[in-house]
């Protein structure tokens, strides 16, 4: 079938003309991989950002600073010949909730005692699991879930310290396997003393983003901004949604915070599997009407850590989130410690690359207008499409006018944004159909427009008679600041 068929012709130029530009260059949703044993050289690092990386993911569940400070080091190398910056995010390893170190081997239908702190941990023929509280959390009834998700247990009986449990799903189990307990409340502290020191060692070290795991309110968010200080009030906030109070609490941690993660390895343990695409589907409209990046995450290629090719379900995978507007996607184990990093890239590349060709989902209608800015973005965006320009042109200190075009969820539209500071530039990354350039910003205003638009030229991206939208502020007659629209030739 000739999806084409679906659109007017001038919808179809425009998806021809969109295509041809992205064959020369980055595509608008981002590719966030994560870095381990498979990718920690310079040498393959400067490949998956010729293939299309965007961000480096440090993931603290791994590793110590000094492999960190490694790979940090080297993505610094590369960005500086780069024309776009490789942006750098720092995961939290979160609390959690762990087994102890014994191994066994646990038979569907037996039952098995559970111990807690302040028991030993080397109790023959007990599974020992490291949170305190667990007895007093739990009830009858309730479900255990150990290794995500592989091992599931049921509580039968309980007493001051054990608990009995059947079990439901068995299979051999390796020490510190990580433990869920779905749609139950814990009592574990928002950020450890290890994610402490973790975030300071990022903001020691510039990085643009912080991933913060298994948040449950915004409390958390508000201990992380206190965290951070002056010195790390640059980096920008992700929320990481992994559990079933997280997704209750979804709106107010997302007023708090630049951006959220849907890391559905957790949270598909959490709740009830069937229920996540709908999960994810809600997190996707809350970010866009609030307008906050979403981050994609978990299995998008889980079968390329063993296998040169992807299944078909991940490819449509993938695709579903360009189609909900994701900014980021998100690889880990693939790229981390897969045999075949740099083709995992490749292949969700061509995937996003081709669904970023037709239209998804439209939250635009529904998006939340605060100021004169955003009207002016989404007339902006108006004009782009109507006209069949090239594009829009932003000039922003801070990146604030840029993420406010982004938010807006222009389809197929690019927007290039100007700045005159690096870490802006670092931080636009992130931000879907953001292209960022470092510029001098003059006192004449028309002299700094025309050296961006020199600098479009050089990209190759633009034909002589091109024409784009130039968004900026301009000083009212009481001295206010006020944001404008032009229509410029790029030539």
């Amino acid at each position: 079938m000739d999806y084409n068929n679906q659109f007017s012709t001038q919808q179809t130029q425009k998806i021809n003309s969109f295509i041809g530009k992205q064959e020369k260059g980055m595509i608008n949703t981002r590719i966030i991989c994560t870095i381990g044993p498979a990718s920690n050289t310079p040498k393959m690092l400067h490949k998956m950002a010729e293939e299309g990386m965007n961000i480096v993911r440090l993931n603290m569940s791994h590793g110590d600073h000094q492999s960190h400070l490694e790979v940090i080091e080297m993505a610094k190398q590369i960005n500086k010949n780069a024309q776009y910056p490789i942006a750098l995010l720092l995961d939290t390893q979160g609390p959690e909730i762990r087994t102890g170190c014994m191994e066994m081997d646990l038979v569907e239908g037996e039952i098995i005692t559970v111990n807690t702190p302040p028991l030993p941990e080397q109790v023959e023929g007990c599974l020992y699991v490291n949170y305190p509280h667990l007895v007093d959390t739990v009830k009858v009834g309730d479900r255990i879930t150990v290794d995500s998700g592989l091992i599931n247990l049921e509580v039968v009986d309980k007493n001051e310290r054990t608990m009995q449990c059947r079990i439901l799903d068995g299979g051999y189990i390796k020490g510190r396997r990580h433990v869920n307990l779905p749609g139950i409340h814990v009592e574990i502290p928002a950020i450890t003393e290890k994610d402490k020191s973790d975030i300071l060692f990022g903001v020691e070290n510039g990085i643009d983003y912080i991933a913060l795991s298994f948040v449950r309110n915004e409390n958390a968010i508000f201990e992380l901004k206190e965290l951070l200080g002056e010195k790390g009030c640059h980096i920008k906030i992700i929320a990481k949604i992994e559990n079933y109070e997280g997704v209750q609490n979804m709106e107010e941690i997302i007023k708090e915070v630049d951006g959220i993660m849907v890391a559905r390895g957790d949270l598909g343990i959490e709740v009830n599997m069937e229920d996540l695409p709908s999960i994810q589907r809600q997190i996707a409209y809350h970010c866009a009407v609030h307008g906050k990046s979403l981050i994609v995450a978990t299995h998008l290629l889980e079968s390329m850590i063993e296998n040169p090719i992807p299944t078909r379900a991940e490819i449509t995978d993938i695709a579903n989130a360009v189609y909900e507007d994701a900014d980021a996607i998100m690889l880990s184990g693939e790229t981390a410690s897969g045999k075949f990093p740099v083709r995992a890239i490749q292949s969700m590349k061509k995937t996003a690359q081709k669904a970023e060709q037709y239209p998804g989902v439209q939250y635009a209608k529904d998006i939340v207008k605060t100021d004169d800015l955003q009207h002016i973005a989404f007339a902006a965006i108006q004009l782009v499409d109507d006209l069949m320009l090239k594009g829009i042109l932003v000039f922003t200190q801070s990146g604030r006018s840029a993420v406010i075009v982004s938010r807006c969820r222009p389809a197929r539209i690019r927007i290039y944004a100007f700045t005159n500071s690096p870490k802006t530039q670092s931080t636009l990354i992130l931000n879907r159909s953001v292209y960022p350039f470092i510029i001098e910003f003059h006192d004449d205003f028309e002299k700094t427009v025309q050296e961006a638009l020199g600098r479009l030229r050089e990209t190759g991206d633009f034909q002589k008679g091109d024409q784009m939208i130039v968004i900026h502020e301009i000083v009212t007659e009481n001295g206010d600041m006020a944001p404008s629209i032009q229509v410029r030739n790029v030539f």
